[in-house]
């Protein structure tokens, strides 16, 4: 009987032992997991960093192939006569900005909710892109009619 007893000691150390590990793997895991929740969040953000800085990089391009000046010079009667014509540009529509916010939010927050955090990026970036075009669409009729 106390060699019963012994063994059924034994069995419930060696037990407890195993679902101390068992919840420090599950920890370790979890530990892991949010770790690359982060990693993909982060590499998300970086990467739209990365495109905002072409864009303005894109957009300071073109600022400077904007700026035209045309000068004129008519001889009249010994007078003359300057015209001095520079374009400006406009800048983005308010469809182009909503667009690119859109996919941005959308993509980080597909990321974040998502299992699945690439395919999630991917479906929230192009779902932001599209509600952030019809944003800026409407945004655009209603100056135009201003």
């Amino acid at each position: 009987m106390k060699g019963l007893y012994i063994i059924l000691a034994a069995i419930l150390l060696t037990s407890c032992q195993n679902q101390s590990k068992q919840d420090l793997n599950k920890a370790k895991q979890a530990s892991i997991d949010s770790m690359k929740v982060e990693i993909n969040k982060q590499r998300v953000i970086d990467s739209m960093k990365t495109e905002m800085a072409k864009i303005k990089e894109e957009q300071r391009v073109e600022s400077e192939k904007e700026k035209v000046v045309v000068v004129h010079q008519q001889a009249t009667n010994g007078n003359t006569a300057t015209t001095t014509t520079t374009t400006k540009k406009k800048g983005w529509s308010a469809t182009a900005k909503g667009a690119v916010i859109g996919a941005g939010v959308g993509a980080a927050t597909g990321a974040i909710v998502s299992k699945k955090k690439g395919e999630g990026a991917v479906i929230g970036g192009l779902a932001g892109a599209a509600l952030g075009t019809g944003t800026g669409a409407v945004i655009d009729s209603k100056k135009k009619k201003e």
